[in-house]
């Protein structure tokens, strides 16, 4: 592992502090190691967020406990992410031009990182019965919480280039995803092990009560997420504040920078109409990018209320799918390799379809729909966790969707660095980021409305299939081959 940064520059001094030889992506000096090291930390760093608050621990105790009502409590879910979707949608280009045209990265990203370190950590205090913070503020602080962290990775995602040559883009990027993949497992470990284990089982490494007095009567393991995410999210953030190089600014003025910005995302956006073949991909990759977004958005919950699980069993949920997620980058480049690009990409999105619909048949009380199960029998095990079948079943299932899921956003940039005409490169992965947030609010959107017409979670998450589905039908129509300019009058 210490010799990743001398393979992101081979032929560099071994010192990490050294400069680095040869020319970045974006034309500038090379970062040293230890920069390169500290933007890839940030990654670690923020990460964890979606795990902790978006996903298994946060998001179910908002719906059980703050909200106190499993429907309400999907739909409002649903809502927030939607409005916090819509902002996104609407701010982040005009970010992204800032950071195109203005030059410096780094203030902007200090900013939403002390937002998103201060929304965070304001959820200690989101007590039920509102005996802290109204729900209204909780929803506020969360739409805020959910805005801040994507505006982090618009300037951080922005530095990418500046910090390595163009051939080492992609190993850096994968570090960094590596990293935070990793930080999750382990804040979620610590908390299992520190806060919720404790006073359940009689293990040699487990203490017999929670460290530092933390009560979990008082909903403490679920509200602490929040300010031990800013902790963490401070400690291994700062480095890149202090090691990683920012470009030098341009004096442009805000106003100037993002109307230039705007223009060159304009210029690219109407060049589309002479790429039919990567249009049609951006646009079908939104939609079921969105889906995709929608069932780790909404799987928590679901899992939660269905299965009536607590933070104990939620963050054994949430170790055992992000150890397997990992697996779903090589699922994808397997899969792309052995059946190409477009079918690699429907092999992804149908398997999260079946795998979503196999997860739905599954309840306390029945298999796969129609099998019986009595809810009275023994355990099948003597673990805390996953006692009964249906329920070692359904999370074998989720464990099948995260790898699904997770190839299909591997396949998608994959895809995309296929089709894109070799010479717009550049331009053509902002026009694919910029996809990956346009609908952002779509599919909250969706759920939350299914989740009210039918008084059900489960139809909630069923309507991702239409999603899913358009998504599945609309690659049928695209082709993997390198982009050329056609006549779009022909």
């Amino acid at each position: 592992m210490s010799d990743i940064g001398s393979d992101i520059a081979p032929s560099a001094p071994k010192g990490w502090t050294m400069p680095q030889p040869g020319v970045s992506a974006s034309g500038g000096q090379v970062a040293t190691r230890l920069g390169q090291w500290s933007w890839a930390m940030f990654e670690g760093a923020r990460n964890p967020h979606v795990l902790l608050i978006t996903i298994y621990i946060f998001a179910p105790y908002f719906y059980l406990h703050l909200v106190g009502d499993a429907v309400k409590g999907q739909s409002l879910w649903g809502d927030l992410n939607s409005l916090a979707g819509l902002i996104i949608a609407l701010v982040a280009p005009v970010l992204g031009a800032i950071a195109d045209a203005g030059g410096r990265r780094k203030p902007w990203l200090f900013f939403w990182s002390a937002s998103l370190a201060a929304t965070a950590a304001a959820l200690w205090y989101a007590l039920p019965q509102e005996a802290g913070l109204s729900l209204f503020a909780i929803s506020a602080l969360l739409v805020a919480t959910f805005c801040s962290f994507d505006f982090t990775a618009v300037f951080h995602n922005a530095m990418l280039p500046t910090l390595v040559p163009d051939n080492r883009v992609g190993r850096l990027s994968g570090l960094a995803l590596a990293l935070g993949n990793l930080s999750g497992v382990i804040l979620l470990l610590f908390m299992l092990i520190c806060f919720v284990l404790p006073g359940v089982v009689d293990w040699p490494f487990i203490p017999s009560q929670p460290l530092f007095g933390v009560d979990k009567a008082t909903f403490q393991p679920e509200r602490m997420v929040g300010p031990l995410f800013a902790a963490w999210f401070i400690i291994f953030g700062l480095p890149i504040f202090l090691f990683t190089p920012d470009q030098p600014g341009i004096s442009l003025g805000p106003v100037v920078a993002v109307k230039q910005g705007f223009t060159s995302l304009l210029k690219t956006v109407l060049s589309l109409r002479n790429y039919r073949n990567v249009a049609i991909f951006l646009i079908i990759r939104m939609i079921y990018n969105d889906g995709c977004n929608a069932v780790l958005i909404f799987g928590g919950g679901y899992a939660a209320t269905t299965f009536h699980w607590g933070t104990l069993d939620l963050l054994a949920y949430g170790v055992i799918l992000s150890i397997f997620a990992t697996y779903g980058g090589v699922f994808g480049g397997w899969i792309d390799h052995k059946f190409g690009s477009r079918n690699g990409l429907l092999i992804a999105v149908g398997g999260t379809m079946i795998g979503l619909v196999l997860s739905l048949s599954m309840r306390p009380d029945s298999i796969l729909f129609f099998i019986p199960y009595d809810t009275s029998l023994p355990p099948v095990h003597s673990l805390p966790f996953f006692k009964t079948w249906p329920e070692i079943i359904y999370v074998i299932i989720v464990i099948i969707i995260a790898i699904f899921i997770t190839a299909s956003y591997a396949n998608s940039r994959t895809m995309m660095a296929r089709i894109a005409p070799a010479e717009k490169m550049a331009e053509f992965f902002g026009l694919y980021a910029l996809s990956g947030t346009a609908t952002a609010f779509l599919a909250p959107f969706v759920v939350a409305r299914f989740t009210e017409f039918f008084h059900s979670n489960a139809a909630g998450l069923a309507s991702i299939l239409i999603l899913l589905s358009i998504g599945c039908a609309g690659l049928l129509f695209v082709k993997t081959e390198r982009a050329g300019a056609v006549n779009p009058d022909s």
